[in-house]
This record gives C-alpha cells, structure tokens and sequence, in this order.
C-alpha cells in the first residue's frame, strides 16, 4: 500500500505542488503541463504484458530508458524546454522510487 501511495503521489501530487507553490498565477497551467508527463506511459503498449506491477520501468521502456532520461535532464537547463523537462523527470523520479520500493519489496 505505501509503495502504491508513494508512487501515485509523487506522479499526482507533487506536480500539482510544484505548480502552485512556484508558479503562482500559473499554477493551473502548469499543473495541467507538469500532470501531463504522464503520457510517456504510452511506452508501456510495447511491453507484454502491459502492465506488471512487479516490474521496474526505469531502463525497461523505451521511454524510460536511461539515454531518455539523460534527454529529459537536459531539457531543464534550456527555458523552452525546461517545464516538459520538470514533467518528464517528476514521472522519472516517481517510477524510480516505485523501483526502490519494488526492491525493497523483494527483500
């Protein structure tokens, strides 16, 4: 259960956090952008099955592979690119400790 809150926070909560603690006057906007980094999820489509819950993403999907992750760091030092960068790494960091958990799990 605390692997399942752990994980589903970070990829809802924390965005909505970060957009109207820092983003104040945008917060609603940026909420909407930063909850949309959930959408590179769609990578899960290729894998069989779908969806296993005792599977790490992190470096299993194309999409959450560490070359992709390497691109989404980069992308927050550039002010074009930098609040999809901060979406896409708050998802990283969420499959990431839902992997932590997943190994803490198996011990």
């Amino acid at each position: 259960m605390l692997r399942f809150l752990l994980h589903y926070g970070i990829h809802f909560l924390v965005p909505i956090f970060i957009a109207f603690y820092f983003f104040k006057g945008q917060g609603f906007k940026i909420a909407v952008l930063l909850l949309l980094g959930i959408l590179i999820d769609i990578d899960h489509i290729w894998a069989n099955p779908i969806f296993d819950p005792n599977r790490c993403s992190i470096g299993f999907h194309p999409l959450h592979s560490y070359w992709a992750i390497l691109l989404y760091t980069l992308f927050l030092f550039f002010s074009k690119t930098r609040i999809l960068g901060l979406a896409l790494m708050i998802h990283i960091f969420a499959d990431t400790v839902d992997c932590l958990m997943l190994l803490l799990q198996s011990e």
